[in-house]
């Protein structure tokens, strides 16, 4: 730590040392929320457990989340363990919200991973951890439902292995499973860990049993050679045929762990209240804190030149809003993390992506939707403020002397979308205004008006999403409106190469308009977006024109040829063209390039491609066949079928999205309410020559 030098405010009551910035993540029903709560309960934040089931998390304070029993929206608390302050954020499962995991794990330093027991490593828990990889964000694993009827604890360490290519260290062994699940083994200290009836709060510690001990020395050789392999301490002492001792081995752990060569597992029940105290010493033990994260990448707003910030209260004020939200008392708050510095109520900050000056108004610390107001919010922290104007998710705010832009986040398109009216016209302003502080609100979620149509169009990352989108209108904004169907956002793209020579040119008295450009359109691979490239020379088309052919192209590329739906994944080469020393404008170059691509489009031949979704489906074994021939009649592809054990089966399958509206309900009629399933857009494919017909027709 003698490198990093860094100076603290006196104001501050936890050292930055001491703080640990986490986030819950996880796969739909593996127990997050429940976690968080337990963790509320134990660190004395709640003198009483709230349940999910209930609908009295803390954490769940939505009241759609709390009829759903999920969480929709990441929410934010601060709690303290061994002295140690806990910045906490409890992120959704469900694939819709994806948008909440990704913009919390941006500003997280480390996460804990839950797994239930019984499902193991499932689609969205693979989802999740790519975005933590992404971010480069450290993980403790927690396998949960250690009480739950087919638990296996080691299966989930496998599959953490063989599903998400990482390397799993258990810190702790289960004593019992099932309904016989009482304690834990820790690896690391050697001792046998019970958690008591009242409410898990007495821990008794015992040796280990004797018939767990061939367990727990397999366990504790495989951690000293597990770390010999990413740790070159371990490894000399390895080689040298000593053993670590218990403090080498911890510091081992710790620096292995920040460096995302290993994954620490521990394990319990959060329902029964077992083990979340020992994933706690974990969190505070092997988790990073800022200053570990030392370097904050950036770049100069000016010059876009890579930059550096380090954690600090004494270094220049730096952080990154990663949330909106509308507050029924207070309007909008922006959630944001300090990097650097010391935000202070009043003080006066710039927004680089704007540059304009923005006013911290109230700086509020949030637990879950209660909020507590301060003077300063400190370098490492997360808060909230009110008071900024024109900020959006993603943006930095810093010093005007020393200004910076951190790095953003990025966000999934949107994959379906819906037609949405006012039931009356006293609604219509009240609709379009709830609908904009939504679209602040939430990255993922679109609104747009049909020009040809009339209609607004609202885009979102799946059914659930839009479904609570209009249930948040009713409720928070007391707007009632009526949906059309769900539409699919299919994509356009090129059959082959093609040219085009385009001329524009009107005369109507007067100055006329003159434009005039030769392109050459190529297909790109799938993701590459869109390149266009200048390759006039000469001057035969002069400098400031080129700029209006390439907004002619995107613009023509926005709303398609082929059926209205966005042209993707192609290169244009502006080879030549000619202009007018008179009528020449921006205007006649820009419809030029508008008509240039979509006749060179026309001409490659164009087809569509549509979301293709991953499904996995949980079903007993008698069910499966019924299952299979539905999937296959919905145009889709089996992946690949395991047994789940205990008679379930679990089928992969691609599936175009435009087949699975109302698949719920299908499958709860084919298994009796017994199946469950979970979806995330895969990619986009090709659509079969006569289905494109059928869509190409309606528009």
């Amino acid at each position: 730590m003698s490198e990093k030098i860094y100076k603290e405010s006196e104001k501050r009551t936890t050292p930055l040392v001491r703080y640990r910035n986490i986030g819950i993540m996880a796969h739909i029903d593996a127990g997050k929320t429940t976690l968080s709560e337990r963790i509320l309960f134990y660190t004395g934040v709640n003198y009483k457990i709230g349940e999910t089931h209930e609908g009295g998390a803390t954490m769940d304070w939505m009241e759609q989340e709390r009829e759903r029993g999920i969480t929709i929206t990441s929410a934010a608390t601060t709690c303290f363990w061994r002295e140690h302050r806990l910045n906490l954020i409890d992120t959704p499962g469900h694939v819709d919200f994806t948008a909440e995991v990704e913009r919390s794990l941006r500003v997280l330093d480390g996460a804990v991973a839950v797994f239930c027991s019984v499902g193991k490593v499932q689609p969205q828990s693979e989802t999740v951890w790519r975005q933590a990889q992404k971010y480069g964000v450290p993980v403790i694993a927690m396998v949960n439902k250690m009480d739950r009827t087919g638990a296996d604890y080691y299966g989930v360490v496998e599959e953490i292995k063989t599903k998400l290519g990482a390397t799993p260290l258990p810190l702790m062994l289960p004593i019992g499973k099932e309904a016989d699940f009482k304690g834990v083994i820790d690896v690391l200290e050697g001792k046998a860990y019970y958690f008591g009836d009242d409410n898990g709060i007495t821990i008794t510690e015992e040796d280990i049993p004797a018939e767990y001990m061939d367990k727990y020395e397999e366990y504790r050789t495989y951690m000293v050679e597990t770390l010999a392999e990413v740790d070159e301490e371990i490894m000399e002492i390895f080689l040298a045929e000593e053993t670590p001792d218990h403090d080498t081995i911890k510091a081992a752990i710790r620096r292995s762990t920040l460096a995302c060569g290993v994954v620490p597992v521990c394990c319990g029940t959060a329902f029964k209240n077992k083990g979340i105290q020992k994933l706690l010493d974990a969190v505070v033990d092997y988790l990073p804190s800022p200053i570990d994260v030392w370097d904050i990448h950036g770049s100069d707003p000016a010059t876009g030149e890579a930059m550096t910030r380090h954690a600090g209260d004494q270094q220049p004020f730096a952080a990154l809003v990663f949330k909106i939200m509308t507050d029924p008392f207070v309007g909008k708050l922006y959630y944001f993390r300090v990097y650097s510095g010391v935000a202070t109520q009043g003080m006066t900050v710039l927004n680089p992506r704007t540059n304009k000056r923005e006013r911290l108004g109230r700086l509020l610390q949030m637990h879950a939707n209660e909020r507590k107001e301060q003077e300063d919010i400190f370098s490492g922290d997360i808060a909230a403020a009110v008071g900024l104007k024109n900020v959006t998710t993603g943006d930095t705010i810093c010093l005007e002397e020393e200004p910076i832009v951190l790095e953003s986040m990025s966000f999934p398109e949107p994959v379906i979308s819906v037609a949405v009216e006012p039931k009356t016209t006293g609604d219509r302003d009240k609709l379009s205004k709830g609908l904009i502080a939504l679209a602040d609100e939430d990255p993922t979620f679109r609104v747009q008006s049909n020009e040809e149509t009339g209609q607004t169009i609202i885009s979102g990352m799946g059914e659930l999403h839009l479904e609570i989108i209009l249930d948040r209108l009713i409720r928070e904004f007391k707007v009632e409106a009526n949906t059309g169907a769900p539409q699919v956002a299919y994509r356009e793209a090129l059959l082959g190469a093609s040219d085009s020579n385009m001329k524009f040119v009107r005369q109507s008295g007067g100055r006329g308009q003159y434009g005039h450009c030769i392109i050459n359109l190529l297909p790109a691979e799938r993701g590459a977006g869109i390149t266009i490239e200048n390759k006039v020379v000469g001057g035969n088309i002069p400098k400031e024109y080129i700029k209006p052919i390439e907004m002619g192209i995107r613009e023509a590329a926005a709303s398609g040829v082929l059926a209205g739906y966005p042209l993707i994944d192609f290169k244009v080469e502006i080879i030549d063209g000619s202009y007018h020393p008179v009528d020449s404008s921006e205007m006649a170059f820009k419809i030029a390039g508008s008509m240039a691509l979509k006749e060179a489009a026309k001409k490659a031949g164009i087809c569509l491609l549509e979301p293709i979704m991953d499904v996995e489906l949980t079903t007993p074994e008698e069910n499966m066949g019924d299952l299979i021939g539905d999937i296959t009649s919905r145009r889709g592809a089996i992946v690949e079928m395991n047994a789940a054990g205990g008679g379930f089966t679990k089928i992969r399958a691609n599936v175009p999205l435009s087949e699975l509206f109302g698949y719920a309900t299908a499958i709860r009629s084919l298994s009796r309410g017994r199946a469950s399933y979970s979806m995330e857009p895969a990619h986009f494919e090709r659509v079969p020559k006569q289905v494109q017909d059928k869509i190409v027709e309606k528009k």
